[in-house]
């Protein structure tokens, strides 16, 4: 009888792999100034250069999520890491524009696959007890990837600034092989097949219940790529900050919040539950948005920059335990339509962003307030699950 690895160990895995997908989509940030000027691109061309990431991990997403249902998680795992490594070498070699765009659309496929897989495959090896303090390890890494990402790009971009991008597409191939060698398909959870959703769930998005939290999670990747995408760009022309500086801002902010996410976010999802905790991370995220266009020492910069990703760092593993908790046997759909909603947001915001950023540097940043502080306002009309799918886990 073959002998399955630990669920440690398969948990560690799986966290690897999300944390390399999301290096290789901050590996960009710091460095993209740089590959502006030299290839004489404006703030406007970077927006569609981030959008056609996150557009082509919308159109893939619904799809991959339910291939992760029917033809496991595994193969998607393993294709999505290895089509990361293609796109990352072709983002290395690209020297126009056109091949920076192909190496971006491989990008949002890989992502596709991965990140329903993931978390697909995460419900299946945990309980509903045990699942958020796992989903806060995957939102936790999901951090670490853009802590070691920008760091990556920012500190080898001394070197050249190619080069962080053949680093990245290694680390996608050794995971892609390490995944088709090590890695299990699970077992379906059984606990997944008591929830509330039939095959009929394209029917529930359309409920409160599903509705309001789908879309948030459009408004909260709405806001914070429309500012988060021109963030480099920002602060190179405001400040006239080199890659290592921008590399320390987006490292320290990504570190604090993985502390929140670690320590933080299990305690507070059992004190406030997921609805509350969502409203309190999107106020906070708000604040500090607007506050970076006050700011103007390196000092509070850098104070301002470390904190202002703790509420999206706590707001993400929220709305995914609470989809999670509600998805029953349909984890692959709902964690599709999860990374679908989030690259709705992801497509426009970088779009809008980089429109109003050729226009005023901190108009992104103000665009990004005004759409935060309207997730706000929908938590108010959420409604909440019923006894039978509690709201948090204690």
């Amino acid at each position: 009888m073959e002998k399955r690895p630990s669920q440690t160990y398969t948990l560690s895995l799986l966290l690897m792999n999300i944390c390399i997908a999301f290096l290789g989509i901050s590996l960009v940030i710091p460095v993209m100034p740089t590959i502006m000027n030299e290839l004489h691109i404006s703030g406007t061309v970077v927006g569609y250069l981030v959008a056609a990431f996150a557009f082509t991990q919308l159109i893939f997403s619904p799809i991959a999520g339910r291939m992760a249902d029917q033809i496991g998680r595994k193969p998607m795992i393993v294709i999505g890491l290895f089509l990361f490594a293609i796109s990352e070498v072709l983002f290395g070699i690209g020297n126009t524009v056109e091949i920076l765009f192909v190496s971006r659309i491989l990008g949002g496929t890989s992502a596709s696959f991965v990140m329903p897989a993931v978390t697909a495959y995460i419900a299946d090896i945990t309980s509903l007890k045990t699942r958020p303090k796992a989903l806060g390890y995957m939102s936790a890494a999901i951090s670490t990837g853009f802590i070691i990402g920008p760091a990556i790009g920012g500190f080898l971009a001394d070197f050249g600034h190619r080069i962080p991008f053949f680093t990245a597409a290694g680390l996608g191939g050794f995971a892609s092989c390490l995944s088709f060698i090590s890695l299990r398909e699970p077992e379906r959870n059984p606990e997944n097949k008591t929830g509330t959703i039939q095959r009929d769930t394209m029917k529930k998005v359309f409920t409160p219940l599903f509705l309001i939290p789908f879309v948030i999670i459009f408004i909260t990747s709405f806001g914070l790529a429309s500012f988060e995408s021109l963030f480099s760009l920002f602060v190179d022309h405001k400040f006239g900050f080199t890659p290592r500086d921008i590399a320390i801002m987006i490292t320290g902010g990504a570190i604090i919040g993985a502390v929140a996410q670690i320590f933080l976010f299990d305690r507070m999802t059992i004190h406030w539950g997921e609805i509350r905790l969502i409203r309190y991370s999107l106020l906070v995220s708000a604040t500090l948005v607007f506050f970076m266009t006050v700011v103007d020492m390196y000092l509070t910069i850098m104070i301002v920059t470390f904190t202002v990703f703790i509420g999206f760092d706590l707001l993400r593993p929220a709305i995914t335990n609470y989809l999670s908790n509600i998805a029953g046997d349909e984890q692959g759909f709902v964690g599709g339509m999860n990374s679908m909603f989030t690259s709705l947001g992801n497509v426009f915001g970088p779009i809008v962003g980089g429109i109003l950023f050729d226009i005023d540097l901190n108009y992104p940043f103000y665009f990004a307030t005004v759409i935060i502080a309207f997730g706000i306002f929908l938590t108010i009309f959420w409604e909440k699950p019923k006894k039978k799918v509690p709201e948090h886990i204690s």
